[in-house]
């Protein structure tokens, strides 16, 4: 594209900022911590738009001391000339009005993955203060905005070299309830960038701790999917393809592995589709076709269903296109209907090729996906016994649950407490009108090593499955849910951190609906009771401990360490971890899929090196260990 075209003239103006800072969540998702980081990723969004175009190679993202935020790109720069019916510099204009931007017609951006010209505008309206700087034709140019006002006009600085965009942003206390920025959480988006754009350096640096990481792939999505598979044992090298057809650019890296979960991320122009779409459908049904056409042409065995031919599967979709439609106000589904004939066709033309050329590999990832289908058989039956044996059934409810007599799911509580003495001083503490106790053995199977027909004949998740009410893998609806609140109840010593990870393996492998519903939630019991006179006070850690004791003094105190939930009589346990009124829960949230899917396998599976290295750099993080 010539630089001549991304001029004012591109820039297209729809609408003003005031509705922003009136409903900000309408445009950013939430004003908590994750809108909070979407200002970042909105401002990088117009830096990898210009790499898409083809003028930029590298982005420098900080975290500046005073907690505000840079983005510099080496693009071409915004256009700083006067808009042609505005009369203002097309600077302003995009930094200023909603939907302004060069990305409504195929001039200036072929593909173009912001928020339809939204994001850096909406950035600057719930910024206080935001400062931007364009190098163009030589020269520096600046102009600072509060608010999504413009705090001064549009003035040149200095002479340049090169061009490219800085932007600098400070978030408005008004608007958000969290204003200091995560690095992890910057850092998993912007690898996630790079990998998905081989070629671009995204840096990231964080000027309160010196930290820095710099991000670029030149294998692209095949860097990815290794990266997802990394300490898992593999089945051969990742199969990859890229193809163009009807002006839609489709890249697709796949690699199986030897566990039986599906790992497939899919993205239209950069973004992450959650919650799938057409380009996912369409790659689905040709995976599954294709590998059964394989089966039957080879004599190898059973036809396989969808969920078959995806167990141990990690696979990274990624699809380009001009009018990407998005369904719902967080662009997370992608619902162009000609993609999925698209995407179907070239899967099915490529991956045949490949297994024709490489028989060894189809052959094993046939025998693997066979044989879950004999699993997912076996489970089928292993369901059906333990129906008959009046367990799973949703009209009968486990010996070992009390239950609460509210009918009301969205107002029931569920606790699952370790240990029987837990769950008996539970019981008697509880408000049985809305708090239900379900006391575990011990603990539970790691499903992160087995498949579902041997999960579904282990006795304790059997009674949690029971107990609430939802079902499991494809019977699993979450509309049937019992209690909207399900409180994992544990000690808070190595064997209790370790149950409670079991547990949240269980709901993130097998019910991560529940999560992402806000469902799931860790109990805090707390460590120490400090008894003083007749009053007592409970402390959650040690540094609350201290201040405590600084407060009352610590002469004629009596300090208690709980190591267990057993060690609470029924009134202490109700008082310190289940009173609604005083008690501090934990929601469990899934901020990054990606992230959380390579904790849990590092963290459960077979590879103990990784594990290993993991407990060794986040050790000096541990303030105080029971062993």
């Amino acid at each position: 594209m010539e630089e001549k075209e991304y001029k004012a003239k591109a820039i297209q103006v729809l609408e003003g900022l005031k509705a922003v800072r009136k409903r900000p969540a309408m445009y950013i998702g939430d004003i908590g911590i994750r809108g909070l980081h979407h200002l970042v990723f909105e401002v990088v969004d117009n830096s990898i738009d210009e790499a898409l175009a083809g003028y930029c190679t590298k982005i420098i993202v900080v975290i500046n001391k005073d907690n505000s935020v840079t983005v510099v790109d080496n693009g071409r720069g915004i256009p700083v000339d006067i808009h042609p019916t505005i009369k203002r510099p097309a600077l302003e204009i995009v930094m200023t009005k909603l939907h302004a931007g060069g990305k409504f017609g195929k001039k200036a951006y072929k593909v173009s993955g912001g928020l339809h010209g939204v994001g850096v505008s909406v950035v600057n309206a719930l910024s206080k203060k935001l400062v931007v700087k364009v190098k163009r034709d030589n020269k520096l140019y600046s102009q600072e905005y509060s608010r999504g006002n413009p705090a001064e006009d549009m003035k040149e600085i200095g002479s340049a070299e090169g061009t490219g965009t800085e932007v600098t942003f400070w978030p408005d206390e008004e608007i958000f309830s969290e204003l200091v920025f995560k690095y992890e959480t910057l850092a998993s988006r912007l690898k996630e960038l790079a990998f998905l754009n081989k070629g671009i350096e995204i840096v990231l640096k964080d000027e309160r701790t010196g930290k820095q990481e710099s991000f670029k792939y030149d294998g692209g999505i095949i860097a990815f999917v290794k990266y997802l598979n990394k300490g898992k044992n593999v089945l051969g090298d990742v199969i990859y393809f890229e193809k163009e057809k009807a002006d839609i650019k489709v890249e697709l890296a796949i690699q199986y592995n030897s566990t039986f979960k599906e790992n497939v991320f899919s993205f239209a122009n950069n973004i992450n589709t959650h919650e799938g779409g057409t380009h996912l459908n369409g790659f689905k049904s040709a995976l599954t076709r294709v590998l059964n056409n394989y089966i039957r042409k080879n004599n190898l065995g059973q036809a396989l269903s969808g969920e078959d031919s995806r167990e141990g599967l990690t696979a990274v979709i990624s699809v380009k296109l001009h009018e990407p439609q998005f369904e719902g106000q967080t662009k997370t589904k992608l619902g162009n209907s000609e993609i999925k004939g698209i995407v179907d066709s070239i899967v099915t033309d490529k991956l045949s090729e490949f297994f024709e050329e490489h028989p060894a590999v189809a052959k094993a990832i046939a025998s693997k996906c066979i044989n879950a289908a004999r699993a997912r058989e076996a489970a089928r039956k292993a369901r059906e016994l333990t129906r008959r044996k009046g367990v799973l059934n949703h009209g009968s409810l486990p010996g070992k649950l009390a239950d609460c007599s509210s009918r009301e799911p969205e107002k029931s509580e569920l606790f699952i407490v370790e240990g029987d003495s837990a769950g008996g001083s539970a019981k008697q503490g509880r408000n049985r009108a809305f708090q239900a106790i379900l006391p575990l053995r011990g603990k539970i199977l790691n499903v992160e090593k087995a498949r579902l027909n041997k999960i579904i004949s282990n006795e304790e998740i059997t009674t949690l499955i029971t107990a609430l009410g939802t079902g499991i893998a494809e019977e699993f609806d979450i509309s049937k849910a019992r209690y909207h609140k399900i409180i994992i109840m544990t000690d808070a010593d190595v064997d209790g951190n370790h149950i409670a990870c079991l547990l949240l393996t269980f709901f993130f492998r097998y019910m991560k609906e529940l999560i992402e519903a806000g469902y799931v939630y860790l109990a805090q019991p707390p460590l120490y009771g400090i008894k003083r006179g007749k009053s007592i006070r409970y402390v959650y850690n040690d540094e609350e401990k201290e201040k405590v004791l600084k407060e009352i003094g610590k002469d004629g105190i009596a300090i208690q360490r709980y190591k267990g939930l057993g060690e609470m009589n029924p009134r202490q346990l109700w008082e310190t971890t289940m009173n609604p009124g005083n008690r501090i829960l934990k929601k469990i949230t899934i901020e990054d899929a990606l992230l959380a899917d390579q904790t849990f396998s590092m963290l459960m599976g077979e590879e103990v090196a990784p594990r290993r290295k993991f407990i060794q750099e986040h050790a000096k993080e541990v303030k105080e260990l029971d062993v």
